[in-house]
């Protein structure tokens, strides 16, 4: 790894390889080592089970004082995330703290997927439905998975 990275990112980056989380992988690029190739399974019963979404994570220079750039590059049926893949949490934002890890961030977004909230959208379109009529909101989420996160 490169010797210009500070030694969090380094650390950061190989406890990600040495102890994956389970149902997430990230990858730093060979010639970038703050961008991340991150796929992250569909959780167990949530509608993108059977799922595999790939995200792009970037650590901008002022990382760990700034948060993670996080998007996802599989389109996805999410109250929570736009058309542009661009993800609503709270921990992206104003509850970002240097305390927190790109592990921290991979699990809160893996959380996301469990629990999607229409009460924060970033998907209005997505939200309303899922407010309105939750089984079809879900049948819709499931039908993308399976049009866009599988094989």
């Amino acid at each position: 790894m490169s010797a210009t990275l500070p030694r969090r990112i380094v650390k950061e980056t190989q406890r990600l390889i040495s102890e994956p989380v389970p149902g997430i992988s990230a990858t730093p690029y060979e010639d970038n080592f703050r961008y991340f190739n991150v796929v992250i399974e569909g959780p167990e019963s949530s509608p993108y089970q059977q799922g595999i979404f790939k995200l792009e994570l970037f650590l901008p220079a002022d990382y760990p004082m700034a948060p993670p750039k996080v998007r996802f590059l599989t389109k996805m049926y999410h109250p929570n995330i736009d058309k542009l893949g661009r993800i609503c949490l709270d921990i992206l934002k104003d509850k970002w703290s240097p305390a927190l890890q790109i592990r921290t961030v991979l699990l809160s977004i893996q959380a996301l997927l469990s629990c999607p909230n229409p009460e924060d959208p970033l998907n209005n379109q997505v939200a309303e439905l899922w407010k309105a009529d939750e089984d079809r909101a879900i049948a819709n989420a499931k039908e993308w998975t399976r049009l866009y996160a599988t094989k």
